[in-house]
């Protein structure tokens, strides 16, 4: 029976470098050469989708944690967060000396001094996710956004999701409270050890996007596995027959999955699609 399979991206099919392992490649190539259907499930827009990734060939894809939803080029789905929000958020960030990048399908939009500001924070993330310190030395912010714009208008009606800086655990608490009629939240760390807090459109998650295809294809969720690393990944991992939890994921999608591969360096996901027999 095939398989409609949903991959999160960093940190399961490309490492925390920004690098895609060649088993990763042979995996979701020979699975869709069998006649599965493979989906990318992931935080970022369809603008941080380089070719490199893209060109793997995937079927679709679920983007910005699930405000919007394509299969083969069809989109299903697009919530984006509303142009006077958007703009109120932008000008609540400025304010407080928040630097942060706006996520749409059409571009990365930097704030006047991320770039300076995110290559020791996003540093110490990949640190925090096992890269060594020779790997972190030279790291660049592009290295982890390829194509951030910088200059761009910031006042925009086509954003997924705002992802910022935190100072401190507080801005966190704080922007949950500014815009409650958004989806606050953090990365980069657990708890009050997040590097970064976001905004999205609330009420939607990798769970609900899923879902979505599903009704598209009129397809029965006993043929669904899901592969992730993250907290973010757990309410796909949930909606799918079949969740695995990269080697290298957090500790609560370790706790909800049903297999446990290897680290996404270590060919996990090649040995998790071999022994589910999709290879």
């Amino acid at each position: 029976m095939n398989k409609i399979i949903f991959l999160d991206v960093d940190g399961t099919i490309v490492d925390y470098e920004n690098h895609i392992p060649d088993s990763a490649r042979q995996a979701i190539r020979k699975a869709r050469e069998n006649g599965h259907l493979v989906y990318v499930c992931t935080g970022r827009s369809k603008a941080e989708m380089p070719d490199e990734i893209w060109n793997i060939g995937f079927d679709g894809m679920i983007g910005g944690n699930g405000s919007y939803v394509e299969h083969k080029d069809q989109v299903l789905k697009h919530q984006v967060i509303p142009y006077e929000t958007a703009k109120r958020a932008v000008d609540w960030l400025e304010s407080r000396g928040l630097e942060y990048y706006l996520e749409s399908n059409n571009g990365l939009f930097a704030s006047r001094n991320f770039l300076e500001v995110a290559r020791p924070t996003l540093r110490t993330y990949a640190l925090g996710k096992g890269a060594s310190e020779d790997q972190v030395l030279h790291m660049e912010v592009e290295d982890a956004f390829p194509g951030l714009i910088h200059g761009g208008n910031l006042y925009r009606d086509d954003l997924n999701k705002i992802s910022f800086i935190l100072h401190s655990y507080q801005n966190h608490l704080d922007s949950k409270e500014a815009f409650p009629e958004l989806k606050a939240g953090t990365w980069g760390g657990r708890g009050e050890e997040a590097l970064f807090g976001d905004l999205g459109v609330k009420d939607i998650n990798k769970g609900h996007a899923v879902d979505v295809i599903l009704h598209h294809l009129h397809a029965d969720r006993a043929n669904t596995i899901a592969v992730g690393d993250a907290k973010v990944d757990i309410p796909m991992l949930q909606s799918c027959q079949i969740g695995v939890a990269m080697g290298n994921g957090g500790p609560e999608i370790l706790a909800v999955a049903d297999l446990i591969t290897d680290d996404v360096g270590q060919d996990g996901l090649y040995k998790a699609f071999e022994k589910l027999n999709l290879l």
